[in-house]
Parts: structure tokens; C-alpha cells; sequence
């Protein structure tokens, strides 16, 4: 089953992206979710004009995200986190607390689009995170979880 995306869908795809899933995934969660479209012939064409039309646009979009790119990792991130014996957490640091700590930094990210490399930290010390600012713009920051 072909489908249009309508926004990004985690691991499948991009926004206005084509893409072939089965027709159960297709009909019982993207279709009524409202994440895509049946991409028939009028709906590609619809889909090519639009592209066409948002080209120039999407240049200045893609200058503002490495402009962003730039910033975020300038950025010295330290997160405090309550410890127990030796280095170990509390709890655990991820990806919510990183968008936290890079809105008090001044850029406000979504969560979703933040990765923690290796999931959950769980001790102290610098870890690195992947944020997807556009599907073209990924940037890597670094952060540091100090005891509180």
C-alpha cells in the first residue's frame, strides 16, 4: 500500500515522503491517525506541485537549522541529577531531560527529536546526544550529568 506522509513518522519516513507499508499498518493506524494519505495518481500530483512550489523555501529552512546547529553545539551542557553510592543515578537522565536542559540554554527543542546515544544514562560523566533539527540537519551535542 502506497501512502503520503503528512508529518514524520518515526522510522518510516518524512513529511510529503511516498512510502510502502503493509495495508494493515496503512489502514488501521496511519490513515485514521492522520500521519498519511492513499497516495493515488491525483494525490502525487497534488504532492509534485507542492514540492515544486516549496523548493525555494526549503532552502532558508535549511539555513536556519544549521544556523541552530551551530548554536546548539556551542552549547555546555551540564544536567544535575540526585546520586547514590558512587556514580550512579538516581533514576536516569534522557532524551526529556536534555530538551530541559537546552530550553534553559535558550533553544527550545522537542524531546522526540533528541536522541541519547545508548539510551538512558544511568552515571555520572559526558555522554553525547543526536538532535534532528531537519531531515538534512542533524547535530551532535555533547552533555555532562553532575552530581546535584
Amino acid at each position: 500500500m502506497e501512502l503520503i506522509l503528512k508529518q514524520d513518522v518515526e522510522n518510516l519516513g518524512f513529511k510529503d515522503d511516498v512510502v510502502t507499508v503493509k495495508n494493515g499498518y496503512g489502514r488501521n493506524f496511519l490513515i485514521p491517525t492522520g500521519q498519511a494519505i492513499l497516495a493515488t495518481s491525483s494525490a502525487k500530483k497534488v504532492l509534485g506541485e507542492n514540492l515544486k512550489q516549496r523548493a525555494f523555501k526549503e532552502a532558508k529552512i535549511i539555513e536556519d537549522a544549521n544556523k541552530k546547529a551551530e548554536a546548539i553545539k556551542a552549547y555546555e551542557l551540564k544536567i544535575a541529577s540526585k546520586v547514590g553510592q558512587g556514580d550512579k543515578l538516581f533514576g536516569s537522565v534522557n532524551n526529556i531531560n536534555v530538551a530541559a536542559a537546552l530550553e534553559k540554554a535558550g533553544t527550545e527543542i522537542d524531546k522526540k527529536f533528541i536522541k541519547v546515544i545508548g539510551g538512558s544514562v544511568k552515571r555520572l560523566g559526558k555522554y553525547e546526544a543526536t538532535v534532528r533539527l531537519h531531515r538534512e540537519v542533524v547535530a551532535d551535542i555533547t552533555f555532562e550529568v553532575v552530581a546535584e
